[in-house]
């Protein structure tokens, strides 16, 4: 019995997603530990899990709300830390743009990291897929991911402390975000955004509430795309 190429991309999404696990599981682990931690109760950690749904934007937010920041300035931090998704939104939108608006919905909803770069891989691995087939890879990958972030958490909130120091989960936020980050070095332009946003942080790591990051952020992109005009020009010169 053939299965369908729909079907086929949204397993083939699933699988080539289940190595993610191995990171997600501890990041979640670790978030309900530190909400946990932070004075959040498990209704409070599990409804910021499942409507933000953003582990990065999370720390940030829980780590600020606990050393008593202004509600704006953790408002700020939280959207500042998410200003990825807007690229990420606008690099998938030539590949899922045309689907039903609730699919595009929940697309939306569950484009996380991982997700985002195994679809951005995917599509340019295999171009000539229907949107069906796009849309089905992104979904399988979601799906293979987001419901261990969500237990994971619930694991963390509910056992705190329980979970020995030596499980040292915190390895899984940096681990994370090289393993996604590194394959995506292939341009100038990226290579450039990397090291501004590393060594503005740095530099800035003095200004109160983390807010240096959200200024690092700022600097890469512009650095980034000055770069890409410098290399358009440059291209148009010769």
């Amino acid at each position: 019995m053939s299965v369908s190429p729909t079907r086929s991309a949204f397993w083939r999404g699933a699988r080539e997603a289940l190595p993610f696990i191995l990171v997600v599981a501890p990041f979640g682990l670790l978030f309900g530990v530190v909400a946990t931690e932070a004075g959040f109760n498990l209704a409070e950690t599990m409804a910021m899990t499942v409507l933000v749904i953003a582990g990065a934007s999370q720390f940030a937010a829980v780590q600020m709300m606990a050393d008593n920041a202004p509600a704006l300035v953790v408002l700020a931090t939280a959207l500042a830390v998410n200003l990825r998704m807007a690229m990420y939104s606008a690099a998938l939108t030539p590949h899922l743009g045309r689907a039903p608006v609730w699919q595009r919905a929940l697309i939306a909803y569950a484009l996380l990291d991982q997700c985002y770069a195994l679809a951005a891989r995917e599509y340019e691995l295999r171009p000539d897929q229907s949107g069906a087939q796009k849309v089905a890879y992104f979904f399988g990958a979601s799906l293979a991911v987001c419901p261990w972030w969500y237990a994971m958490t619930l694991v963390g909130a509910t056992l705190g402390e329980a979970i020995p120091p030596a499980f040292a989960l915190d390895f899984a936020v940096p681990i994370t975000f090289l393993a996604m980050v590194a394959p995506m070095l292939r341009t100038l332009a990226h290579v450039v955004s990397a090291l501004v946003s590393v060594i503005a942080a740095l530099l800035l790591a003095w200004m109160p509430h983390n807010t240096g990051l959200m200024v690092a952020g700022l600097a890469a992109m512009v650095a980034g795309a000055q770069t890409e005009l410098w290399q358009a020009r440059r291209s148009a010169a010769q």
